[in-house]
């Protein structure tokens, strides 16, 4: 498993950012929002990925526990 996320920082007056996590074994793109931190009211970039990092770890761990899964063929389809 090698699981990575992207983000952006926040608009101004936004306190969360969106962060799309993908692993690459089996193939999962998941997206949640995580709440950004601030320093003295000043986004902080360096505590905002450290909280994303830990955030991904429990994305990391529900996906080996099939918790979070790929989207499957809802139509019966082929």
């Amino acid at each position: 498993m090698a699981l990575t996320w992207t983000y952006d920082t926040p608009a101004e007056g936004v306190t969360a950012v969106e962060v799309t996590f993908t692993e690459t074994n089996p193939q999962i793109t998941h997206t949640r929002g995580v709440n950004a931190v601030f320093t003295d009211g000043t986004y902080d970039a360096t505590l905002t990925e450290q909280r994303v990092s830990e955030v991904g770890a429990a994305v990391s761990r529900k996906i080996e526990l099939g918790v979070i899964a790929a989207p499957t063929d809802s139509d019966g389809g082929e």
